[in-house]
């Protein structure tokens, strides 16, 4: 920096370099204590530990052949190891290592002290729901009840690799060792919680109703959360669960690509467990089956088209697949023998899991 001092009182060129040092320091101050604390403690340590190196050097540069010489004494005298393999011998060489042991020594032991207490606090953070997620391609499960826990079992039993990311508001700690999620506390319908959670690089979101509160209220706080969801990412698929009926369609208008509506799913179970001929366990087959099998919707394969339903099974199960029904124009025909398939069919192949 060029300062022309030809036009300047000796008076004045003091108080312009004394403001110039005061903004220099000021501005050092300023990014020094924005930095995190564990690096203002490592910075100071190389610092004092450099400063002692070097000063016993020039004071005894024979036993200190080096400053690396006299570095190494000096973190290995601050963390009162001790080697032996470098001594000061003259007075003022054991007066700086007095004042090593006073300065260095405590240093190092606030430095590892503190280390130990950040890593307590950020497995506290973590477990708290804190600490925002920073991975990619992670499932974010939106509340936390009997079934999503169920569902983060199901996920790491199967990959567990799959990264998930919880979002819930009631819970107040979820410790990570217990459950393989990612915790983040809050609101799901908050912009600020679902950034935390990282909704950007998400893959998919599930949001699971509430039903600890009353049916149309947990659905309408659902919509929400759909709404936020869709608004941070306009590409992510939504899961959505809904309660009532009438609420269906406001789901999807918000942005929801699928939406589960639990009570038809139990109404339509109970009805079979009722009414089932003797001898068979819809529960336990829907349920093992899920677990085994998924399905899958294909359009239809070109060889297909204009033969019957019945004549096609035999082509899926060359693959190991098989036909169980076809959707067309939105209405869903199941088991179909006798239809015979168009171009515009979809179809529904029940597979193994891969």
């Amino acid at each position: 920096m060029y300062i022309d001092l030809s036009h300047l009182s000796i008076l004045d060129v003091y108080n312009k370099w004394d403001k110039g040092d005061k903004m220099n320091l000021e501005t050092f101050k300023h990014f020094f204590y924005r930095m995190p604390v564990v690096v203002r403690l490592i910075l100071s340590v190389l610092v004092v530990m450099m400063l002692f190196g070097t000063l016993i050097r020039f004071v005894e540069p024979q036993q200190f052949p080096s400053i690396f010489d006299g570095v190494w004494w000096a973190f290995v005298t601050g963390a009162t190891v001790g080697y032996g393999d470098y001594v000061p011998l003259t007075v003022p060489g054991r007066i700086i290592g007095i004042f090593l042991i006073l300065s260095g020594g405590g240093l190092l032991t606030f430095f590892l002290t503190t280390f130990a207490a950040k890593t307590i606090n950020h497995e506290s953070d973590l477990s708290e729901g804190k600490v925002a997620f920073k991975g990619k391609n992670h499932i974010i499960v939106i509340g936390w009840n009997e079934r999503t826990k169920q569902l983060v079992d199901m996920i790491a039993e199967k990959d567990s690799n799959q990264e998930m990311v919880l979002v819930d508001h009631t819970l107040s700690k979820l410790q990570y060792r217990h459950y393989p999620v990612h915790f983040i506390h809050g609101d799901p319908s908050e912009d600020a919680v679902l950034v935390q959670a990282n909704i950007q690089d998400a893959q998919s979101v599930l949001i699971s109703s509430d039903v600890t509160i009353e049916e149309r209220k947990a659905d309408i706080n659902t919509i929400l959360t759909t709404i936020a969801v869709r608004g941070n990412n306009q590409d992510i698929p939504i899961n959505a669960e809904i309660l009532t009926i009438s609420q269906v369609e406001n789901a999807i208008r918000a942005g929801a690509d699928t939406v589960v509506s639990l009570n038809d799913f139990m109404s339509t179970l109970f009805y079979h467990e009722l009414f089932h001929k003797q001898d068979t366990r819809p529960f336990e087959t829907v349920l093992n089956l899920l677990n085994d099998q998924q399905f899958s919707h294909i359009k239809l394969p070109e060889e297909l088209e204009g033969s019957s339903f019945k004549k096609a099974v035999p082509f899926f199960l060359e693959n190991q697949e098989l036909l169980v029904g076809v959707i067309r124009e939105n209405d869903w025909l199941m088991n179909p023998a006798d239809v015979t398939l168009e171009s515009d069919d979809t179809l529904i192949i029940l597979s193994a899991w891969q």
